[in-house]
């Protein structure tokens, strides 16, 4: 048990890919749950902020806690309770996203601090990469309610949480997918921001770090 916890502690980032992974996997299952979705939205921003915690204590990173993470969590229950209530879905889209922004920042800060390429720093790219996605689909929700048919699929023109994040995740590992289409301007617009931050994610973060890994055993 206690060799348990000191993996854990050792590897927060690996908890957090992990978390966030399980996240999507069951979302499919609790989609139709009010209690369902409330509790995977609370416990997917928990392990995002213990595992940030962990990496990367700074006082801004609690004051971005403070004031936008407890505001968040707040509003993850109401837009559970009711995800047709535009103020709501608007409002906890303006929370999440810049949270989860500030969270890859974070994270980005700890994989470039050093020179070092440990397990953790490893685990720690892909859950940055995992935290983009959800943060450009706060976006795409905030987008929906100012510009109602922004996004269109071949089931609806008004996309459910779980679509935009699918959009989301589409579109930064640039898979491109097109089943959901970005059809207005402001939405293409962002789309394309997406698209751009994963490229440079891939050629900067990810080749660094095979860089680095490929260094040690030549040393």
């Amino acid at each position: 048990m206690r060799s348990r916890l000191r993996l854990l502690k050792e590897h927060p980032s690996a908890l957090l890919l992990a978390a966030q992974l399980l996240q999507v996997l069951t979302w499919p299952f609790l989609l139709d749950s009010i209690a369902g979705r409330a509790i995977l939205g609370v416990l997917g921003m928990v392990a995002v902020g213990a595992a940030v915690f962990a990496v990367r204590r700074t006082p801004a990173l609690g004051q971005v806690v403070l004031f936008l993470g407890a505001p968040a969590m707040v509003f993850t229950l109401l837009e559970a309770l009711r995800p047709s209530t535009d103020w709501i879905v608007l409002t906890s889209a303006a929370l999440h996203a810049p949270f989860y922004l500030y969270v890859s920042y974070a994270m980005l800060r700890y994989l470039f601090h050093d020179e070092k390429v440990t397990h953790d720093e490893l685990f720690a790219t892909g859950a940055a990469f995992t935290v983009v996605a959800w943060a450009f689909a706060y976006v795409y929700a905030a987008l929906q309610v100012i510009w109602p048919g922004s996004f269109v699929s071949p089931l609806s023109e008004d996309q459910q949480w779980f679509e935009l994040l699918f959009l989301s995740f589409t579109t930064l590992t640039g898979t491109g997918l097109s089943d959901i289409l970005p059809t207005l301007p402001h939405a293409r617009s962002v789309v394309v921001v997406e698209e751009v931050t994963g490229v440079f994610y891939v050629a900067l973060v990810v080749a660094r770090m095979v860089g680095l890994t490929m260094r040690r055993p030549a040393r």
